[in-house]
């Protein structure tokens, strides 16, 4: 039996991605039997699997509750990442480790790069930064992928919470001044499985390791993705909200600070990988396409 890619996150957006991508070349694994809340799982699941690449999809992602859960922020954005490096560090097992644009301080005028400066503003950044570090700090084959405001078909994300309450009221208020680069899972899965495809063709080069940013091109709004998902279900006759206000972060006040800004410049991905992930709008209006379609 060929050794699989080992992927964590159980059914969440990615995992389920990168399945439905990967097909036999995947061995997912999730609760109960691979929980970052019990470690022993972890080695448990990695020797079951003798996987030649593992990609970390699991975290704790509630980044609202974060702010009062630090501790399980932590074990899963933190120290099961940790142990599960330890791992594959000592197997010579490549590692990608899925990060998040809520590491930077979102005070910068333009895209971040991979080398500027950190500073998250909430929990949930600051736990998963500390997931970063861990990772790198292990000597694990380690690429980490940084990512920011994924969504999918399936699943909890703002494209489903948007068409879910475009159906029950004709008015909606949506943040308008937060900027990021939305992502689609699939178009995320597709380029971590093109990266695994180079390091099984290549075998590892050790100029890979370190942070990447992996994100939809473009840039938009929490409300201007919402003016997007609402154009793309119009053509599926779907109801729609009459009025999406723009309002300002203030205005909706929430338990975790985000940044501001948190674009992310993916041209480092391009320059090493020759990837590109496509234009965050075309990958929007695909999802909803797939929504209404199921």
């Amino acid at each position: 039996m060929t050794s699989p890619i080992l992927v964590t996150g159980g059914s969440g957006q990615l995992a389920a991605a990168l399945v439905a991508q990967g097909g036999a070349r995947v061995h997912r694994v999730g609760r109960p039997e691979f929980d970052f809340d019990r470690p022993e799982t972890i080695a448990a699941a990695f020797e079951a699997a003798a996987p030649w690449l593992v990609v970390n999809a699991a975290a704790y992602t509630a980044v609202d509750a974060a702010e009062s859960d630090e501790a399980a922020a932590y074990r899963a954005n933190r120290d099961g990442p940790a142990e599960l490096a330890r791992l594959c560090a000592s197997a010579g097992v490549p590692l990608i480790h899925v990060s998040t644009d809520y590491v930077y301080d979102g005070d910068k005028s333009s895209p971040y790069v991979e080398s500027d400066p950190v500073g998250p503003r909430c929990v949930y950044g600051a736990s998963k930064l500390a997931g970063e570090r861990a990772v790198l700090a292990s000597g694990a084959r380690a690429i980490i992928l940084r990512t920011s405001w994924v969504y999918a078909a399936t699943g909890r994300n703002f494209v489903r919470t948007m068409l879910t309450l475009a159906q029950t009221r004709d008015a909606l208020r949506v943040v308008a001044d937060q900027h990021g680069c939305p992502t689609s899972a699939a178009d995320l899965a597709a380029a971590i499985l093109t990266i695994a495809d180079r390091i099984e063709l290549d075998g590892w080069n050790e100029a890979w390791s370190g942070v990447f940013h992996a994100a939809g091109s473009g840039a938009t709004t929490w409300h201007g993705l919402a003016l997007k998902v609402f154009e793309a279900a119009s053509r599926h006759g779907a109801k729609t909200p009459s009025s999406v206000a723009a309002i300002t972060t203030a205005e909706y006040p929430t338990p975790a600070r985000r940044p501001a800004n948190s674009r992310l410049d993916c041209g480092r991905l391009e320059e090493v990988f020759g990837i590109r992930l496509p234009d965050w709008r075309d990958s929007v209006s695909r999802t909803v396409d797939e929504i209404f379609a199921a």
